[in-house]
């Protein structure tokens, strides 16, 4: 067949997908598929449009190193750029699932989950964080992602404009971006009015006119744009260490923790299965249920 693949500019067909999709998401595509085009120049064979030999041989390739998530993510990436191109999709053959099925197999061990921070973890990182005023940001923002519940990606997100102060001083939020959320429709949330303190505290010192609630901090100044998701993972783990724990157990812990303990702390407090999906905005009971196996073990203790 001849090699028609070099004539291809894939990568300009994904501008189309500019706005439809989360930013993380288009990186994720653009990753996934370079990978596959290396992959196939590698061996001399063709991407575009892929046969499903190929395809079912970079499927198995690549679940000798990489974990059973990442291979089908990769694949979806396949899958979405063919029909970008609108070429013949190759990816829903059945030998393609039964290649992704062994990949599966053969990744036994169980997806890695985030440690989750408990309430006295929260109240030691807390006290943590120095009277600065990046330990000033830093504080409001764990104390919010806890109490909504939110991935890091919601909480760098929120801007002023998403809450509002209640009559007994606590915060209403609208959290509008999620992975179960693309078009931004949002769920309601609630906060405490400790935590609302704090976040008028940062928010007297960031002033009005910044667009995002949080924001990165030079030179004791407070910068106009999104923070990285990354600064809420470095933040955790620095917080970690500085509470006592050590560097091996530090690691445990991500962006993902404040969720992950807060819905643990709600099971522990007996708040039901549906009343934890409602307050994190979960879809899938199954999700929920991998955040919440280490709670239900530590009830009975």
């Amino acid at each position: 067949m001849l090699d028609t693949s070099s004539h291809i500019n894939w990568r300009s067909e994904f501008d189309r997908l500019e706005g439809a999709y989360a930013p993380s998401t288009m990186r994720a595509y653009y990753s996934d598929v370079q990978a596959f085009v290396d992959w196939c120049q590698k061996l001399g064979r063709q991407p575009f449009p892929a046969d499903v030999d190929t395809v079912c041989a970079f499927i198995e390739d690549q679940g000798r190193e990489k974990s059973a998530s990442t291979v089908r993510r990769r694949l979806y990436a396949i899958r979405k750029i063919h029909r970008l191109l609108r070429l013949e999709d190759p990816t829903y053959d059945e030998d393609i699932n039964l290649s992704l099925r062994r990949v599966r197999r053969s990744k036994l061990t169980r997806p890695k989950q985030a440690r989750g921070i408990t309430s006295d973890d929260l109240e030691r990182f807390l006290a943590s964080e120095p009277d600065t005023p990046t330990g000033l940001r830093n504080r409001a923002m764990m104390a919010l992602g806890f109490e909504l519940l939110t991935r890091r990606s919601e909480l760098v997100a929120l801007r002023d404009e998403d809450l509002t102060v209640r009559p007994d001083g606590t915060l209403q939020v609208i959290v509008r971006r999620s992975k179960a959320d693309p078009f931004g429709e949002g769920r309601i949330a609630f906060t405490s009015r400790w935590t609302a303190e704090l976040i008028d505290e940062w928010q007297a010192w960031r002033g009005s006119e910044i667009f995002w609630l949080f924001c990165p901090i030079y030179k004791n100044k407070p910068i106009n744009r999104e923070l990285e998701t990354t600064t809420v993972r470095r933040m955790i783990k620095a917080a970690a260490l500085r509470s006592g724990y050590n560097d091996f157990n530090a690691q445990e812990f991500s962006g993902h923790s404040l969720r992950v303990g807060a819905a643990q702390e709600l099971l522990k407090r007996g708040h039901d299965t549906a009343a934890i999906m409602r307050a994190g905005g979960w879809k899938s009971v199954q999700v929920l249920a991998r955040y919440l196996e280490k709670a239900e073990h530590n009830v009975w203790k």
